[in-house]
């Protein structure tokens, strides 16, 4: 049978994953739970870390959210999010489409370097689009732009 850390070690480790990146905390209670003693004991130490500010349910998700807007849309961000256990009202302040034509213009011309000249290359960039989380608002008026050009 396994050897649960003391409450010292069970610290020393949340902190240990904490220095390496923000987490959710639904992300660190996975990840120490095989090493806690208790359940009780789990919450306790999380409790106490949202207390003393050292895990942030916000400074995950604006950090995370940061990080994938770089290559994704809202909705791609928004489900990210949502599957790491963050709050519904962090959901929506961090996955606000802001700009979203504009990074869409970008993805899409690093990916393809020429405009789309048939239908079947329109139809496949709209399907790259959408994969990458972006609204159909946004493809069809991103797509139709190009075509004007």
């Amino acid at each position: 049978m396994a050897e649960h850390d003391t409450e010292a070690e069970l610290r020393a480790r949340a902190l240990r994953l904490l220095a390496r990146r923000e987490h959710s905390r639904q992300e660190l209670a996975r990840k120490l739970s095989p090493h806690a003693e208790s359940s009780d004991a789990l919450e306790d130490l999380i409790s106490d870390l949202r207390t003393k500010n050292q895990l942030s349910e916000a400074r995950f998700a604006e950090g995370r959210a940061r990080w994938l807007a770089r290559k994704y849309g809202a909705a791609k961000i928004r489900q990210d999010l949502q599957a790491k256990g963050v709050p519904d009202e962090l959901i929506a302040r961090y996955s606000a489409p802001s700009d979203e034509l504009e990074k869409a213009r970008a993805i899409l011309e690093r990916k393809y370097r020429t405009p789309a000249a048939t239908r079947e290359e329109k139809a496949k960039r709209m399907r790259f689009l959408q994969s990458r989380g972006f609204s159909a608002a946004v493809i069809f008026t991103l797509l139709s732009a190009k075509d004007a050009a």
